[in-house]
């Protein structure tokens, strides 16, 4: 094993012990499923695979890569994959048990799994990019597949990858498996609407979120942490409901305009030149800076563990949208819960995603595709379904939207676990 790893005792302010805080933090309202809850504290499987590929220039590299299937009581794996030089199993292993509660708290029929590889993809070429995918498709092809575990597109990711990934899986089984993958170009499969999905949830979820806290979003102030496909697309859409986007910030640093940014001119710049190359629209500022920023919303949608003790101390928004995967540290979750912010978590907020990549999913085995009207319906109808009942819950036990999602989610995921038994 290329890492020295727990499970019951991670390293301090990990994404792994984040995960497991979160879960000891629900115990209390499991009633009798609290016997099973050290299922959801192990994962159930962890493969660490080798990526040799040949370079351009002849010489040989090798790339770590991972697959972790969390749990998966409920059904197949579902989780994405990221190329990151900064992925490491114990990260996979925290974003695969989020998938399992995000998945469980939409009620849709998939445990949690999640990838990646140790690689800066900017320092691949086109080809290599494509050796490294078919390489990482081939090794972790043992258990992934249509019915087992659906990888997806994540950080460093995309379409094209996906259809790669679906090509080495079909060749090796010997026939065309569209459904071994979800994010792939809409020719090879792919679902209208998955690639707004993710951030189109994070605005249905908000939306809905500062209506119940009376925050007007015409006018409203926006900061975004993260301007890919999530943040950015979230923004054009609280854009387009009256609000002001006054900060963004993403790999290339953070631009201020705190009469608002505009977006129809920011968007296609940020995605040649990142947010800095709109030095007309703003004012650049030292990232730290960024969360020091008047605003009624605080919308982190880059990496895990970003929203710290001392940012959530500074913060002056009212409510906070998870658009990534663990961004709130759970020190920063209690000292926001005592200021009065309201956090939309991450497991409800940003499963837009993964509830398009299920109609996908189920598109591909019937091989009959609906419109992107339908595609939206369905996913505002689900996610506002599971957000009401996740907030009935908070209101009922008294406590944070976060603490009512795991309630929810892991009452779903035990109870299956339950009901099945153990085998042998």
């Amino acid at each position: 094993m290329s890492e020295k790893l727990s499970f019951v005792n991670p390293t301090a302010n990990s994404p792994w012990g984040t995960y497991l805080s979160q879960v000891d933090r629900v115990v209390p309202y499991l009633g009798p499923l609290a016997r099973w809850v050290e299922t959801l504290k192990r994962p159930k499987r962890a493969l660490i695979v080798d990526v040799p590929i040949e370079m351009d220039d002849g010489t040989i590299a090798h790339f770590e890569g991972y697959r972790v299937q969390h749990n998966m009581s409920r059904g197949p794996g579902k989780g994405g994959v990221r190329f990151h030089p900064d992925v490491t199993l114990e990260e996979v292993m925290a974003l695969s048990a989020w998938m399992t509660i995000k998945t469980a708290a939409v009620n849709l029929p998939y445990g949690g799994a999640k990838g990646g590889i140790r690689v800066d993809p900017k320092k691949l070429s086109l080809q290599e990019l494509e050796k490294v995918t078919r390489r990482y498709t081939s090794e972790i092809g043992i258990i992934i597949g249509p019915h087992t575990d659906i990888p997806a597109p994540d950080v460093n990711t995309n379409a094209q990858i996906m259809a790669w990934m679906m090509d080495t899986y079909s060749m090796n089984v010997g026939g065309t498996a569209t459904g071994v993958v979800t994010g792939k170009p809409l020719h090879l499969g792919g679902s209208l609407g998955r690639v707004k999905a993710t951030g189109r949830g994070v605005f249905v979820t908000g939306r809905e979120a500062a209506r119940r806290l009376g925050l007007d979003l015409r006018g409203a102030r926006i900061a975004v942490q993260g301007f890919g496909n999530v943040g950015s697309v979230a923004a054009e859409l609280f854009a387009e409901a009256g609000a002001k986007i006054v900060a963004v910030q993403d790999h290339t640093g953070t631009i201020v305009n705190t009469n608002g940014l505009d977006l129809a001119k920011l968007v296609p710049i940020s995605r040649t030149d990142g947010v800095v190359g709109f030095k007309a629209g703003g004012d650049i500022v030292p990232n730290e800076d960024f969360w020091d920023v008047a605003c009624d919303i605080l919308i982190p949608a880059a990496l895990e563990g970003q929203l710290t003790a001392e940012r959530a101390k500074k913060t002056t928004a009212k409510l906070v949208l998870e658009g990534a995967n663990g961004p709130t540290v759970p020190e920063a979750d209690d000292i926001l819960a005592e200021r009065g912010v309201l956090v939309v978590p991450d497991v409800i907020c940003n499963a837009g995603g993964v509830t398009v990549s299920y109609f996908e999913w189920v598109q591909d085995f019937s091989s009959f595709f609906w419109d992107e009207d339908e595609i939206n319906v369905r996913l505002d109808r689900i996610m506002m379904n599971a957000l009401n009942q996740i907030w009935d819950t908070a209101d009922k036990h008294k406590i944070s939207l976060r603490t009512a999602t795991y309630a929810v989610a892991c009452e779903r995921i035990l109870m299956a676990r339950q009901e099945r038994g153990l085998y042998p």
